[in-house]
């Protein structure tokens, strides 16, 4: 077995600790605190995972009339995602193809068109070039060939992914049990009463591996998610390839019945699934919250995330009288998340830091591993 102390950590060794996951004996120890803070590393996934892997950025509410887009940075590179004039999503690069600025800042809001602010040269929502102004004079500049290089989305019951890799492979059938599963909770029915979007000072790997594990819940959220969990924080982990982890946690008690036609044993079940490398989604009875945790840097991740409630109740109720309470919850669960993580991210720099023995509440952490040790070896290093 590969041992690895210390605040640093050579790629090729965290590399070898990671094939150790792959074993039908993987160890049941942590990541070397190193991983958690190499710079080189993190070149490594930003290659090898965040510029071929489908990353969850929005709910399409936020997206909901021609027009709308949402600017973002996924690993370094800026992401923009618009509702186009064809009623369509579209991702494309927001750097301006003249003189490489930024058409829009980070963001979200809404626009006609994409205009840069540098020399005025005009986009379509869908990265077509509408107007260069003064370049008739440039003859080898042909207009119909230049427009903003496009990435792919792809919308799952409301949940927009974005891929990097314009020739990615479909996203939904990898979540084709997930789908089946999940079919009395009526996706499509769902509308979003509340998102957020923060900057955490922690690693991303930080972050998603805690979202793998419920035995957190006795020590950040003693008051919050813990008294949710009725039937105890153990989860029932479920592997469906590369991409898709499902955890199922007992909730004890059946929840009251409300809008949705949801069995007795679905009441009885917190539900919940991860798309590698960065995506929850989780049921706390009939609000669905989903988050993503997007790299901006080695110590750095942009935490974005929205809470969905059945369209049938928010019409009944009103969404003026559902969204305080969400909103008072989701803050707190997450400024305890943040708080916690951010010390964990502190803490991986010291000289006697090492790694630690997973406990058997953490079997979502050990899948996460594997699906991160195949995503990083499998070309050649």
């Amino acid at each position: 077995m590969t041992t690895l102390t210390g605040p640093t950590a050579d790629v090729d060794a965290v590399l070898a600790v990671l094939r150790e996951y792959l074993s039908p004996t993987p160890p049941q120890l942590s990541l070397p605190p190193g991983a958690f803070a190499s710079a080189e590393l993190y070149a490594l996934e930003r290659e090898r995972i965040f510029r071929r892997g489908w990353i969850l950025v929005a709910h399409t509410d936020q997206l909901a009339t021609p027009g709308d887009y949402l600017a973002l940075d996924i690993a370094g590179e800026p992401v923009l995602l618009t509702r186009g004039h064809d009623g369509l999503p579209h991702a494309v690069s927001p750097v301006c193809r003249h003189r490489l600025m930024p058409l829009v800042e980070p963001g979200e809001g809404h626009t006609r068109d994409l205009t840069c602010p540098y020399h005025l040269w005009r986009y379509d929502l869908d990265g077509r070039l509408i107007a260069a102004t003064h370049m008739r004079g440039n003859t080898a500049f042909d207009p119909a060939a230049c427009r903003l290089p496009g990435f792919t989305v792809e919308v799952w019951h409301g949940f927009v992914f974005v891929n990097l890799d314009a020739d990615a492979e479909p996203l939904a059938p990898h979540l084709s049990v997930v789908e089946e599963e999940m079919t009395n909770y009526r996706l499509d029915d769902m509308t979003q009463v509340y998102a957020w979007t923060e900057d955490w000072h922690c690693n991303w790997k930080v972050a998603v591996e805690n979202t793998h594990e419920n035995y957190h819940a006795i020590g950040f959220h003693p008051e919050t998610v813990r008294p949710l969990m009725t039937g105890g924080i153990d989860m029932d982990v479920h592997v469906d390839g590369p991409l898709v982890t499902r955890l199922l946690t007992p909730a004890g008690q059946p929840m009251d019945p409300g809008v949705l036609p949801l069995t007795s044993e679905e009441r009885k079940v917190l539900y919940s699934f991860r798309a590698f490398p960065c995506a929850s989604v989780a049921t706390f009875g009939e609000t669905i919250a989903w988050l993503s945790f997007i790299p901006v840097a080695a110590d750095r991740t942009l935490v974005r995330g929205g809470a969905l409630m059945p369209r049938a109740l928010v019409d009944q109720v009103g969404p003026e009288t559902l969204r305080p309470p969400l909103e008072e919850f989701t803050v707190r669960v997450n400024e305890e998340d943040r708080q916690g993580l951010e010390a964990v991210q502190r803490a991986v720099s010291s000289r006697y830091a090492e790694r630690g023995h997973l406990s058997p509440k953490e079997p979502g952490v050990l899948a996460f591993y594997r699906s991160l040790a195949r995503a990083l070896t499998d070309d050649t290093d």
